[in-house]
């Protein structure tokens, strides 16, 4: 009998009965397009690459397959892998993984930088089944035998796109170095650009592809638009005048390109506040200490702070229900970000709001994003009592900062010849003199070595 989705449940899936009594706990009954589509492929034991958007059950699309394969060993070594770009992420797979398996025996543990190692040692060597952990972290593990790979039968990465983006490519080449050739491999994420995809070949000969939606199909549930904005002064004078006019901006995600623009918006807007007055935002991007990171997501997904500064890096480890609205302080150079940064309202059948300040730099950047979509993205006139600013910050004079794509590039000034003449106290030379030669100079005469007798 052949059962649309939406009248597929989690009980029509092959499911532990461990599994479904965690899933009645947490309310959820139906599974999402994607957690649909790849169950069976995965628990057929292929190779998947699945793409969908933010907000649509990617995580649980991986986990509860993988989970109900899993069968128990006395061996303390884990049998699943799980590879995310953040600390972030591994904190809330590790939480999912833990609500899945309240009825079954799995032992999980996370494993990410910035933390004593010892104690994630310490963790995995009692014995564990599941790691999530962040690839730098993970090498290290490796490397010092702590963490077994002999057993892993699968390996799932987890915003695969940014994993290859972000120059952890040289790190997960390690990481496959040490797993056994006979495994699964799992890779999901919110985008798929063609070069990336290319690079997927090289983990894996024969996959199948799932996509629900097209990489870089606009989200129904998201209203889009934007408001031309000349520079960094301009745009921080609009957020604070739309946070103010705006009260349904409750719970918003504001990103900017670049950690040093995320310190100097916070720095901005910190000084507009009175001293005795408490503040509703926060700040957070990968040189934040771990704790102050957790502390900041805590309070923003309690309510504690309206609005939260992050880059993309670090939106990638957030997964905040009821955000109300994404702004665009910058405009990423890549298309695809876009997408993903947008995906984080509108979640659950829900509405959301996606709003994008435009300098003119930008504007290819917003031509790049509208072809993706196949759609236009209007502006808005600036609301009343918008103050323009001229004054530039040192960041937009002398922009000191790494571009999106360019993060390992440095600017340098060339050295000159790669060949050039030594300074002659630099140069070698043979003062070696011999023996005879001394001899002949001490006693201004033929000088014979005696023979011997």
């Amino acid at each position: 009998m052949n059962q649309t989705q939406e009248h597929i449940t989690f009980s029509d899936l092959n499911l532990s009965k461990g599994l479904l009594s965690a899933l009645g706990d947490m309310n959820l009954s139906v599974p999402t397009a994607i957690q649909q589509k790849t169950f069976s492929p995965i628990m057929s034991g292929k190779d998947i690459v699945g793409i969908a958007q933010t907000g649509t059950g990617k995580t649980f699309a991986y986990l509860l397959p993988t989970l109900r394969l899993w069968k128990f060993t006395k061996s303390p070594h884990p049998q699943v892998l799980i590879i995310v770009p953040t600390r972030e992420l591994v904190a809330q797979v590790v939480e999912e993984i833990e609500k899945l398996t309240s009825y079954m025996n799995v032992v999980v543990a996370g494993a990410y930088g910035g933390t004593n190692i010892k104690v994630q040692k310490a963790e995995i060597s009692v014995g564990v089944d599941v790691v999530v952990g962040t690839p730098g972290r993970l090498v290290d593990l490796m490397l010092d035998g702590v963490l077994k790979t002999k057993f892993i039968k699968r390996l799932i990465i987890d915003e695969v796109d940014e994993m290859l983006n972000l120059g952890f490519r040289t790190q997960l080449q390690n990481i496959l170095d040490f797993l056994p050739e006979k495994r699964q491999n799992l890779m999901f994420s919110a985008t798929m650009p063609e070069e990336v995809e290319y690079i997927i070949n090289s983990f894996s000969d024969f996959y199948t592809k799932i996509e629900t939606a097209p990489s870089g199909a606009p989200l129904e549930n998201i209203d889009q638009y934007s408001y031309e904005a000349a520079n960094f002064n301009t745009k921080a004078n609009l957020l604070e005048l739309l946070l103010e006019q705006d009260k349904e901006m409750q719970k918003v995600l504001v990103f900017v390109g670049t950690k040093k623009i995320a310190d100097a918006l916070y720095e901005r807007m910190s000084k507009d506040k009175g001293e005795e007055e408490i503040l509703d935002f926060g700040v957070i991007h990968s040189s934040k200490s771990q704790n102050n990171r957790f502390d900041t997501v805590n309070k923003f997904m309690d309510g504690s702070y309206r609005f939260i500064i992050a880059t993309d890096v670090i939106a990638r480890g957030l997964d905040v229900a009821e955000v109300t609205h994404v702004l665009n302080f910058d405009l990423p150079d890549v298309a695809e970000k876009y997408i993903h940064r947008i995906g984080r309202t509108g979640r659950a059948e829900q509405k959301g709001i996606a709003i994008s300040f435009i300098s003119e730099k930008e504007e290819v950047y917003r031509e790049q994003i509208q072809k993706l979509m196949g759609m236009t993205i209007p502006t808005r006139f600036a609301p009343d009592g918008l103050v323009l600013s001229e004054e530039l910050i040192p960041l937009e004079i002398v922009p000191d900062f790494i571009p999106y794509n360019n993060h390992k590039m440095k600017s340098h000034k060339p050295s000159g010849d790669a060949f050039h003449e030594k300074l002659d106290k630099n140069k070698k030379v043979n003062n070696k003199i011999r023996h005879e030669e001394l001899m002949k100079k001490k006693y201004k005469k033929q000088y014979k070595k005696k023979k011997e007798r």
